[in-house]
C-alpha cells in the first residue's frame, strides 16, 4: 500500500470518528428538516390585519378600496370620511390604525393628482403604495374619459392583450420559463460545489493548522514527503465530505416520506369551483406538466451529470490546494482570515456570473471566457450547460481546470513544505511568494 494511501486512510478514519462530524452527520438533516417545517408552519399562519382608514373629501374613492390579502397581507379598509381628521391622526398615532388615506376636495382631478397622503407612523411598503396609487389613478382616468366624453367601453375593447407563443423552428411549441428552470438546475450543482469547497477545504485546513499547533506534523513529515501528506489529506477529507453528504441525502429523504406519510396535508381547493370547470383545469395542468417534463427530458441530462462530477472533483482539489497551502503558513485560524477573501470571491464572483449573466445569455462572450477560467468555471459552465454547450468548450474548459489544479498543486506543495515547519511569525504574501523559490 502507497504512503499516500495510507494518509487518505488515516485522514478518513480521523474525520468519522470524530465526535462532532457524527453528530453534525445525523444531527444536520433534522435541523434543515425542523427549519423547513418552522418556516412552513410561519408562513401557513395568517397575518396580522392591518387596518387602513380613508379619509375621502371627495366621496369618489372610499368604495374602489375593498379589504384583501396581498402579498404584504390582508389590509381592511374602514370609511373614516365623517370623522375629524384631527382625531383620526390620534388614533394613527396611538397605533389604532395601521394609516390614513387622505383625498383632499380639489377644484378638478387635475390638481388632485399631488395632494393625495398617506398618514402613518412607519413608512409603507412600496408594492402597497404602488397598489393604492393605481386604484386612484385607474378611477381617476375613467372619470377624465367621460369628462371629455369619451366613450370608455370602446376604450377598454381597443386596448390590446397580446399573448406571445413560443415555438421552436422545428415546429414544436415550447413553454414559457424554461429559461428559469435550466439555470434552476445549473444552478443548484453549482451551489453544491460552491458549499462542499467551503466547508471541506476549511476542515483541509483546520485539520492542518490542528496537526501544526500540536507539532505532529514534525513527526509525520519525518517519514513522507510534504506532498504526499497534503494530498492525502485533501483526499481523506473529500471522502468523508462525500460520505456525510451520502447520509445527509439517505436521511433526509428518509425524513420527507415519514414526513409526508404521519403528518402530510391533502391540498384541496379552498373555493368552491363546479366539477366541469375542475375537471377542464385538471386536464389542462396534465398537458401543461408533461410538456415540461418532455423538455426537461430533453436537456443534456447525461453531460449535466458527467460534467457535474468531473467539475466537482476538480474544482474542490484546485481550492483545497489553496486551504492546505493558507492552513501551513498560519499557526491559527484567525490569521488565516486574510488569505481567505481571495479565495472565496472568485466562488461568490461565479455564482453571480451565473445568476445574472448566464439566464439572459447563456453563450454570450462573459459566460463563455467564465466558464473556460478555472477558479470560475465549476459553477458557471454548470450553469451554461442546461441551455447547451459545444463539447470543445467543456473539454477546453476541463483541460483548463485540471492542467491548473496541477500548477496549483505544485506551487501549493512549496509553500506548503517550508509553512509546516514555520512558527510565531504571521507570514505575508511577500514571504508566500519568497517560500514559492525555496
Amino acid at each position: 500500500m502507497s504512503i499516500i494511501t495510507l494518509i487518505i486512510k488515516r485522514e478518513f478514519i480521523a474525520k468519522v470518528r470524530n465526535k462532532s462530524f457524527i453528530v453534525m452527520t445525523f444531527l444536520s438533516p433534522l435541523l434543515f428538516v425542523g427549519i423547513a417545517a418552522f418556516v412552513g408552519y410561519l408562513s401557513s399562519m395568517k397575518a396580522d390585519t392591518k387596518r387602513i382608514g380613508i379619509h375621502d373629501e371627495t366621496g369618489l374613492f372610499v368604495k374602489e378600496f375593498v379589504s384583501k390579502n396581498t402579498k404584504d397581507g390582508e389590509y381592511e379598509y374602514l370609511d373614516l370620511s365623517q370623522i375629524d381628521i384631527k382625531f383620526i391622526k390620534d388614533s394613527i398615532t396611538n397605533e389604532r390604525y395601521e394609516g390614513l388615506l387622505y383625498i383632499p376636495k380639489t377644484a378638478n382631478s387635475k390638481a388632485l393628482e399631488n395632494k393625495i397622503q398617506f398618514i402613518s407612523n412607519d413608512s409603507p411598503s412600496i408594492s402597497f403604495i404602488e397598489s393604492v396609487q393605481d386604484e386612484i389613478a385607474s378611477k381617476l382616468t375613467k372619470a377624465n374619459y367621460q369628462t371629455a366624453n369619451l366613450d370608455t367601453l370602446a376604450i377598454q375593447n381597443a386596448a390590446a392583450n397580446i399573448t406571445i407563443n413560443l415555438s421552436k423552428s422545428s415546429g414544436e411549441q415550447s413553454l414559457k420559463g424554461l429559461n428559469e428552470i435550466k439555470i434552476a438546475i445549473g444552478g443548484a450543482f453549482g451551489y453544491l460545489i460552491m458549499m462542499f469547497i467551503i466547508i471541506y477545504g476549511n476542515m483541509v485546513m483546520r485539520s492542518v493548522i490542528e496537526e501544526k499547533t500540536n507539532r505532529i506534523i514534525e513527526i509525520i513529515i519525518s517519514s513522507v514527503k510534504p506532498f504526499q501528506l497534503m494530498m492525502g489529506k485533501i483526499i481523506g477529507t473529500s471522502l468523508a465530505g462525500i460520505l456525510q453528504f451520502f447520509i445527509w441525502a439517505i436521511v433526509g429523504l428518509l425524513l420527507m416520506v415519514s414526513a409526508s406519510l404521519f403528518f402530510g396535508v391533502t391540498i384541496s381547493p379552498t373555493a368552491k369551483i363546479p366539477p366541469e370547470m375542475l375537471h377542464v383545469a385538471q386536464q389542462e395542468f396534465a398537458a401543461t406538466a408533461q410538456m415540461y417534463i418532455k423538455e426537461l427530458w430533453n436537456l443534456p441530462i447525461a453531460t449535466i451529470l458527467i460534467s457535474f462530477v468531473v467539475y466537482f472533483i476538480g474544482g474542490y482539489f484546485l481550492y483545497s490546494s489553496f486551504y492546505a497551502a493558507i492552513g501551513a503558513a498560519v499557526d491559527n485560524e484567525t490569521d488565516s482570515q486574510q488569505f481567505l477573501l481571495p479565495i472565496i470571491m472568485p466562488l461568490v464572483l461565479g455564482v453571480y456570473i451565473g445568476i445574472f449573466t448566464v439566464i439572459h445569455d447563456p453563450n454570450g462572450t462573459i459566460a463563455t471566457v467564465f466558464s473556460m477560467i478555472p477558479l470560475t468555471s465549476p459553477i458557471v459552465m454548470l450553469m451554461r450547460i442546461p441551455f447547451g454547450v459545444p463539447l470543445w468548450q467543456i473539454s477546453i474548459s476541463v483541460a483548463l481546470l485540471f492542467g491548473t489544479f496541477f500548477g496549483v498543486v505544485w506551487f501549493a506543495a512549496k509553500i506548503y513544505r517550508v509553512g509546516i515547519l514555520m512558527y510565531g511569525k504571521k507570514p505575508t504574501w511577500k514571504e508566500l511568494y519568497r517560500w514559492l523559490h525555496y
